[in-house]
C-alpha cells in the first residue's frame, strides 16, 4: 500500500541510500553554495514529511533558507522496516539517516529542527557531528523518560485500539503504519528504556540551541526544554507557548515561525 497523503509544493523530491535502505527526501527552496545553512526537519515518532503539511514551505518563506525534510527508514515513503527499534535509536539517527542525507545533498553545515523525538535526535546529532550543525531547534522534545510522557503514550495506545485508527495512520505510512505505531509505543513503554536520557548528548552540544515547548504538552512537562536549554554547552534558550500542546507548529504556526526567524538571525 502506497501512502496517499501529498506534500504542498513547491518542492523537489529524491531518494537517498542509507544503511537501512532508501529514504524519501523533499526540498523546499534552492540549496545554493554560500547561502545560509538550510533547515533540516526531523519528524516525530508517528510523523513523516507529509505530516509537516505546509509548515516547511512557510518556514522557507519566513527565514529565507532552504528547508529539507526526510522520512526516516520505516516511515512515510521510505523503505519498509520490520525489525525491533533499538533503545539507542535517537543517537543512532545521525549515522543511520541524517548524515547520509546531508552527504547526498552536498550540505556541509545545517540547522536541525526536530519535533518531539526528532528534537532529541537533533540534539544527539549536534553532539555526534558538531562540525555539521550550525544551530539546533527542538520543538516539544523529550530529554528523558517522564511519567507524563508515558501516560500520554498509554492514552494514545488506547485511542489507536479503536476501529479505523491504524488505517488513518496508513494514509501517511501505508503498510508501515502498524510498525510505526508499535515502534513508538513498545520502545517507550519497555523496561529497557526506563533510564534513557539525553543528558550527556545535550551537554556536548556546542551550537546555539532553542527549545520550544507548549505549556499544555501532553507528552512532556517544561522540565524538558529547561534541561535542553540549560545543559547545553553552547548558548541555550527556551520559549514556552501558553495554552499550546504537543504540536506548536500546527497549533500556533505564526508564533513558532516568529521564534525561529528571530533565533536564526544570528545563526550562520
Amino acid at each position: 500500500m502506497t501512502p496517499s497523503a501529498s506534500i504542498p509544493p513547491p518542492f523537489r523530491e529524491l531518494s537517498v541510500q542509507t544503511p537501512r535502505g532508501l529514504a524519501f527526501v523533499a526540498v523546499w527552496g534552492e540549496l545554493e553554495a554560500n547561502a545560509a545553512a538550510p533547515i533540516i526537519l526531523l519528524h516525530d515518532s508517528l510523523g513523516c514529511t507529509a505530516l509537516w503539511r505546509d509548515f516547511p514551505m512557510q518556514l522557507a518563506a519566513r527565514t529565507g533558507r532552504a528547508v529539507v525534510a526526510y522520512d526516516r527508514p520505516g516511515y512515510g515513503r521510505s523503505v519498509v522496516r520490520r525489525d525491533r527499534m533499538e533503545v539507542d535509536f535517537a543517537r543512532a539517527e545521525a549515522d543511520e539517516a541524517l548524515i547520509p542525507v546531508l552527504d547526498a545533498l552536498g550540505l556541509e553545515q545545517v540547522v536541525l529542527f526536530g519535533h518531539s523525538v526528532g528534537g532529541g535526535m537533533a540534539a544527539a546529532a549536534a553532539a555526534t557531528a558538531p562540525e555539521r550543525v550550525a544551530a539546533v531547534i527542538t520543538e516539544s522534545a523529550q530529554a528523558f523518560v517522564e511519567d507524563r510522557t508515558l501516560a500520554g503514550i498509554r492514552a494514545a495506545r488506547d485511542a489507536f485500539a479503536a476501529p479505523g485508527q491504524v488505517e488513518r495512520l496508513g494514509r501517511y505510512h501505508g503498510e508501515r503504519a502498524r510498525w510505526v505505531l508499535d515502534a513508538w509505543i513498545d520502545t517507550w513503554l519497555s523496561p529497557e528504556y526506563a533510564d534513557w536520557s539525553l543528558d550527556r548528548d545535550i551537554a556536548a552540544v556546542r551550537a546555539p540551541l532553542l527549545a520550544l515547548h507548549g505549556d499544555q504538552d501532553e507528552y512532556g512537562s517544561l522540565r524538558h526544554p529547561e534541561r535542553l536549554s540549560g545543559l547545553s554547552a553552547g548558548e541555550g534558550r527556551m520559549q514556552v507557548f501558553e495554552g499550546i500542546g504537543h504540536v506548536p507548529h500546527r497549533e500556533a504556526p505564526e508564533a513558532v515561525l516568529a521564534a525561529v526567524a528571530d533565533f536564526l538571525q544570528a545563526a550562520p
